[in-house]
């Protein structure tokens, strides 16, 4: 007889230095770190628009800049799975990135079954995977990328060869008996949520709906400089972040500190995280 699984659970069964596993119900989440990036604190905005005037002291800083871990996840039943984004390749020209092969060998992955990716939005740091550092593809036996109709334009020059396995999203769309696509625009125009359901509970792969997770929590009103709409990034954060506070949800964020899964609760004006594991890298 199969153990009981607590209603609403999710645990960290294994990890490494570029990855933790977690079991969720009836399938394992797998956080791979993709690296780290360090972006100056003038990309926060205010809700008036403008930088910030100065960082509440409990955002930390990494010299005078910010740094944004950078988060992909595998999700797989056993018999099938979804990669969600897939990190920035030799794209970023920076040695603290790109890191996501290692973290899929180390994770015992096999690039080489991985027949579905789920990109969340077009940046570099999110697609690029696709391609190996040496030009290859990344993924050989890939058939589909799904990714929001609004960001298919990204699939061009170094990721032409992937066009023609591009899945265009353009509304609420089951990707598999697990996993929905959901449009989320704001940050770009094809930004895309991950709704992953197992017999335990909610999962939300979110993208870039928060970047700094020491500041946007407390202050979700907080956006981004690159957010391209940012007054609808800031609507589709609050509308995910209520929804994440209903019992049974968990989120993984592609910026919340590696290995980025957590719990969100309410928190006075904002909301708190709670992390399932302690940070790796």
């Amino acid at each position: 007889m199969r153990p009981t699984r607590r209603r609403g659970s999710m645990r960290l069964i294994s990890s490494g230095r570029h990855h933790a596993t977690f079991e969720f119900g009836d399938l394992q989440v797998i956080s791979l770190r993709d690296g780290y990036i360090d972006m100056p604190p003038t990309r926060l905005r205010g809700e008036d628009g403008r930088t910030l005037d100065e960082l509440p002291a409990a955002v930390p800083l990494a010299g005078d800049n910010l740094r944004l871990s950078v988060n992909a996840f595998f999700v797989t039943d056993g018999t099938r799975s979804v990669l969600i984004d897939t990190g920035a390749s030799n794209a970023w020209h920076d040695p603290t990135m790109g890191l996501i092969y290692d973290a899929l060998d180390e994770a015992g992955i096999d690039r080489a079954h991985v027949t579905d990716v789920a990109i969340t939005h077009k940046h570099e740091d999110h697609v690029s995977g696709l391609i190996a550092p040496d030009g290859s593809e990344a993924f050989t036996k890939l058939e589909r990328v799904w990714i929001g109709a609004g960001d298919t334009s990204v699939f061009t020059g170094r990721l032409e060869p992937i066009r023609d396995r591009v899945v265009p999203v353009s509304e609420k769309v089951a990707i598999n008996d697990w996993t929905t696509a959901i449009p989320t625009p704001g940050h770009t125009p094809g930004h895309t949520v991950y709704h992953v359901r197992s017999g335990t509970g909610h999962l939300l792969a979110w993208g870039d709906t928060v970047h700094v997770p020491t500041l946007q929590f407390d202050q979700p009103n907080v956006s981004w400089e690159l957010d391209g709409n940012q007054s609808q990034a800031s609507a589709a954060r609050a509308a995910l972040l209520e929804q994440l506070t209903q019992p049974h949800h968990f989120v993984a964020g592609a910026h919340l500190d590696s290995p980025g899964i957590a719990r969100v609760t309410p928190s006075g004006d904002g909301y708190a995280l709670e992390y399932l594991a302690p940070p790796i890298g």
